[in-house]
């Protein structure tokens, strides 16, 4: 299956650059993937969509203030690290500019407090860092770093916690599961009063959010692993939600990801709690065995998240989606507008 059928073409002003005032306030296209009709609305609008018994999943994964400035110490030249994931103690995952230039052993200096030796090389960027620092490294991160804001947003984000979900719990991304940013803590209290149960699971967001797919074939793509957590307590609400026939709607490609991952793991059985690493790659042809429905921001184009959503409700009507979007003015990307495919 080539790449390139999940192209389409996306004027740059769509794009957008700031979060809305309210976060609540974003538009919303109805997909409905059995019939294929598509409906226009506001993000409150979901409230009429969820039906007494429904389950709906969100990542309460945090973002960390993950970029980091500095220098290199032999030179002076400016240096750049995103970090990805924490692998042990001070040694971290993470991806550096200019690549050509911080090699094996070079030192990159952020502050008086904060220093990292690149230990590994990988390619596209990736390396292996260990961190050296007088103090407790979060509090110095959180005073050095700033937000990883994906390369397509050029604007200044004035206020960090817009790139954070109201429910974000448990520091580790790299970036937000930007499909939850459109929650707000009235509107999850208004759902909930629906009769529908609120679960949470957490995966931090890694390199897979970062790099483009690279390769010709879809087939060819391997995914960059992420950690996971799903809990007893959402494990025992998915169950329930199954043994009634109530639907299981995700909340953003990382909440299905991870959903679909427990589900995999339990090979139909009852989901069971539990934790690891996850790679799992959803394209069209997968078949879905916990996620019914899908809360989702508009993706990049070639894209393994364009690919996930085209799993669920098919490459054709996600395409014709996406060309309504456009023709009706859609924002997209992380602070811009949301479908629910149904």
């Amino acid at each position: 299956m080539n790449v390139d059928h999940y192209d389409f073409n996306l004027p740059e002003e769509l794009i957008a650059q700031t979060p809305l005032a309210d976060r609540s306030s974003s538009r919303l296209l109805l997909v409905n993937k059995e019939s294929g009709q598509l409906d226009h609305g506001h993000f409150t609008d979901i409230l009429g969509q969820f039906r007494p018994g429904d389950t709906l999943v969100l990542n309460d994964t945090r973002v960390i203030p993950a970029r980091l400035f500095g220098v290199k110490e032999d030179t002076g030249a400016k240096a750049e690290v995103l970090l990805l994931k924490n692998l042990e103690g001070d040694r971290w995952e993470a991806l550096v500019k200019p690549g050509k230039k911080l090699k094996t052993g070079a030192v990159i200096i952020f502050s008086e407090e904060l220093r990292a030796v690149i230990e590994e090389e990988a390619d596209m960027g990736g390396r292996t860092l260990r961190f050296i620092y007088q103090g407790i490294f979060q509090e110095i991160l959180d005073r050095l770093g700033s937000m990883p804001l994906p390369p397509y947003i050029k604007e200044t984000l004035d206020d960090r916690e817009r790139y954070q979900t109201v429910y974000a719990r448990h520091e580790g991304s790299a970036a937000a599961p930007t499909a939850g940013l459109h929650f707000t803590n009235v509107l999850l209290e208004q759902i909930a009063a629906i009769g529908v149960n609120i679960a949470y699971i957490t995966l931090h967001v890694g390199l897979g959010t970062f790099r483009p797919m690279s390769v010709e074939t879809v087939e060819e793509h391997v995914m960059h692993a992420e950690y996971f957590e799903l809990s007893q307590a959402t494990a025992d609400l998915l169950n329930e939600a199954r043994a009634r026939g109530g639907r299981i709607i995700a909340v953003g490609t990382t909440s299905c990801r991870t959903l679909e991952t427990v589900g995999r793991q339990c090979q139909g059985g009852p989901i069971e709690a539990c934790s690891g690493w996850t790679d799992i790659f959803i394209y069209p042809g997968y078949e879905f065995t916990v996620v019914n429905a899908l809360i989702t921001n508009f993706h990049l184009p070639k894209s393994t998240l364009v690919m996930l959503v085209s799993a669920l409700a098919g490459r054709e009507l996600i395409l014709a989606a996406y060309e309504e979007a456009i023709k009706q003015r859609y924002r997209f990307f992380s602070f811009g507008d949301a479908m629910f495919i149904y």
